[in-house]
C-alpha cells in the first residue's frame, strides 16, 4: 500500500490537500464488505495548529447540525444510551470506549508532563472481531511537549469524503477538552488512516470536491468557526436534544 504524509496549518487546508492526494494516487481496490471498489491509501495528516482559523471547510457533507450532532456524541456521549438496547444494532459509541478512562488520562498527564503513557485503546477485541461494523478509531494518545498538547489518533479504516472532517473536527474539540483540563495549550493534531478511503458511490462527490479545490479560493470553500459556524451550530442544540429525549421515550430510556 502506497503511504502518504500530509501536512497543513489547518484543518480544512489539511483535509483538502488529503483529497487532492486520494484522487490523484489512491489505489482503486476492491471492497468486498460493501459490494463496491474504494480508493484507498495509507494516510498520516498532520495539523501545525488546528485551532487557527478557517476550522471549517465547505467541502463536508451536512451542515451545523451535523457536525454539533456528532461533535455532541464524541465529546459528551448524547447517544451512549443506544449502546445495548434491544432491537438496536450499536454496539458501541467512541465516547463510551474512552469515557470510563478520561480522569485516568487527565491523571497521567498531570503525573509525568513528558509521560509516553497516555493512551486509550478505543478498540474492544471481544466485541470488533464479530461486529459487522467494527470501531474505525484505534486508539488515542496524548503529549506534552513545551507547554502544548499534541493529539495522536489512530484509525484502522477512515472514509475521507464523507467520514475525515467529523471525526477530525470533533476529536479536536476533545483535545480542546484535555488541553484546558490539564492547564496547557493546543498543540499539532495527528490523525493516522491505514486505510483513508472514498468507495465507489462517492467517487463523483470527491472528483467535484477536488475540481472546487483546483477551481475555487480557499477562502471561498471554508467558514470561520468562531465568526461564523460556532453560533450557527450551537442554535441546533435545542432540535439535537429534542431528538435524543424521542430516543429515549423510544427504548423506555428513563431521563
Amino acid at each position: 500500500m502506497k503511504e502518504v504524509l500530509i501536512a497543513g496549518k489547518t484543518l480544512p487546508e489539511t483535509y483538502h490537500k488529503a483529497l487532492l492526494a486520494l484522487e490523484e494516487d489512491g489505489d482503486v481496490v476492491d471492497c468486498p464488505d460493501y459490494n463496491q471498489s474504494q480508493k484507498e491509501l495509507s494516510m498520516t495528516l498532520v495539523i501545525e495548529d488546528p485551532l487557527a482559523e478557517p476550522r471549517i471547510s465547505k467541502l463536508c457533507i451536512g451542515g451545523p447540525h451535523e457536525l454539533m450532532q456528532y461533535e455532541m456524541e464524541v465529546i459528551d456521549g448524547i447517544l451512549d444510551f443506544m449502546v445495548g438496547i434491544d432491537e438496536n444494532v450499536w454496539e458501541y459509541t467512541y465516547h463510551e470506549r474512552y469515557a470510563m478512562w478520561y480522569d485516568s488520562l487527565i491523571a497521567e498527564l498531570k503525573r509525568n508532563a513528558l509521560t509516553r503513557r497516555a493512551v486509550i485503546s478505543i478498540r474492544d477485541n471481544k466485541v470488533d472481531f464479530s461486529n459487522p461494523d467494527p470501531a474505525c478509531m484505534q486508539n488515542l494518545q496524548f503529549f506534552i511537549r513545551d507547554n502544548k498538547l499534541h493529539m495522536k489518533v489512530l484509525f484502522r479504516s477512515n472514509d475521507l469524503a464523507e467520514a475525515f472532517f467529523y471525526n477530525a473536527f470533533a476529536l479536536i474539540r476533545l483535545q480542546e477538552r484535555v488541553a484546558a483540563d490539564v492547564g496547557v495549550t493546543v498543540g499539532t493534531y495527528a490523525h493516522r488512516s491505514n486505510s483513508m478511503h472514498c468507495y465507489e458511490k462517492d467517487f463523483e462527490m470527491m472528483q467535484s470536491f477536488v475540481k472546487g479545490i483546483k477551481e475555487r479560493s480557499f477562502e471561498d470553500l471554508t467558514y470561520n468557526y468562531k465568526e461564523d459556524y460556532k453560533e450557527m451550530m450551537e442554535e441546533e442544540i435545542e432540535s439535537i436534544m429534542q431528538m435524543v429525549a424521542a430516543q429515549k421515550a423510544k427504548y423506555g430510556i428513563v431521563q
